[in-house]
């Protein structure tokens, strides 16, 4: 206890007495930058809260526009088959009928349907692609046969099926027969 008890040569206090006022300011101190560290938490936590509610929020949005731009995918996938049929049969009638006067209103008709059809994939962002002459891309093509052929190796030759891109995203692959090294 002699300790505790030291005077102040210079001033004749006791030391004790002078920790015992500062303890409030100390105490005051600590408690601020308690309260200093807390809030920096508090900050950084309302921080990362806000980064990932808006993070949510353009997730959603960006899915709700996909969700609305691809909506008629299966739907479209359908219709392939129908545009198919139709030009198929559109392909197999001779010249001679076409030249009939008894046939021309029925060539015309399904002439117009065929357009009216490409017309409406259009304004649905539903693009036929093009292959013939374009390389191989297993993204887009499903090459099936190979033929032999004077264009290089990997290019395709023949198409079977058309593809079809829906915006950005493909529809369906296009159904190919490829070339291969000759001889």
């Amino acid at each position: 206890m002699i300790e505790d008890e030291k005077i102040d040569i210079t001033s004749g206090a006791d030391v004790r007495e002078e920790t015992a006022a500062d303890a409030p300011e100390v105490a005051q101190s600590d408690a601020t930058a308690k309260l200093a560290e807390e809030l920096a938490e508090a900050k950084s936590a309302l921080l990362y809260a806000h980064a990932e509610a808006q993070n949510m929020r353009r997730r959603a949005e960006k899915e709700a526009a996909d969700a609305r731009a691809y909506a008629a995918t299966a739907f479209a996938r359908d219709l392939l088959s129908v545009a198919d049929n139709l030009a198929r049969g559109l392909e197999a009638i001779p010249a001679e009928l076409r030249e009939d006067e008894k046939m021309k209103g029925l060539v015309a008709g399904l002439d117009a349907t065929g357009r009216e059809l490409e017309a409406v994939f259009q304004r649905h962002g539903i693009k036929k692609m093009t292959t013939i002459g374009e390389k191989l891309d297993p993204n887009f093509h499903q090459a099936m046969f190979e033929i032999p052929s004077d264009q290089p190796v990997g290019t395709v030759v023949q198409e079977m099926q058309s593809g079809y891109m829906i915006k950005d995203r493909l529809l369906r692959p296009a159904l190919v027969g490829v070339a291969k090294a000759a001889g």
